[in-house]
């Protein structure tokens, strides 16, 4: 069988999204890695070159399939938020992964301001808004809005005694409601962040 390149890199992100999401970058193991994509463990470094890049690169192949799962529509942000919100829920491993990022390092991965700024400015465009900094401001809102059932303890997420599902549904409502009140309240009374 000839040796295919392109399918042990996917192997080797595949088993790194795991590890990573797990044990985070200072608790992941490129052995564990290695093992667990078939590979032997001078192919991380050939691909990658470092643990710390091979955890860069798993994160943006993650947020660029969630990208594509989640189309940005800041002409339509509580659709968006929803929509986030599923995804979001689908996928607690690449949740995992982004809270490790902020524990572990303070940088700025490569192209992220500009890809915030991006949808900052299509966003000020579809609502109408300011400026730059509230769009950020409302961006930045919906992202925590649409990931927060997946970051409150489960206790909280417990109360009442609902059934889960149903519990889980209507918080989901309440992310698009609350999104709609938010692009309601700030195309209405625009804000002013100087």
């Amino acid at each position: 069988m000839p040796y295919d390149s392109a399918a042990t890199r996917a192997r080797l992100l595949d088993a790194a999204y795991q590890e990573f999401s797990r044990w985070g970058l200072a608790g992941a193991r490129v052995e564990r890695i290695a093992a667990a994509a078939s590979a032997n463990k001078q192919a991380i470094y050939a691909y990658f070159g470092s643990k710390d890049s091979l955890f860069d690169a798993v994160l943006a192949d993650r947020i660029s399939v969630l990208a594509d799962t989640v189309p940005y529509t800041p002409e339509d942000l509580p659709g968006y938020a929803g929509a986030l919100f599923d995804a979001l829920n689908a996928a607690p491993d690449l949740l995992r992964l982004t809270r490790w990022r902020g524990l572990e390092r303070d940088d700025v991965a490569p192209g992220e301001v500009e890809s915030h700024l991006e949808k900052a400015v299509a966003l000020r465009a579809a609502l109408g808004l300011p400026d730059d900094r509230t769009a950020i401001d409302v961006l930045e809102i919906v992202v925590a809005i649409s990931s927060a059932w997946t970051t409150v303890p489960a206790g909280l997420r417990a109360v009442g005694g609902e059934d889960p599902a149903e519990r889980q549904a209507a918080h989901r409502a309440m992310v698009v409601a609350a999104v709609t009140a938010i692009c309601q309240s700030v195309t209405r009374f625009p804000v002013n962040s100087a």
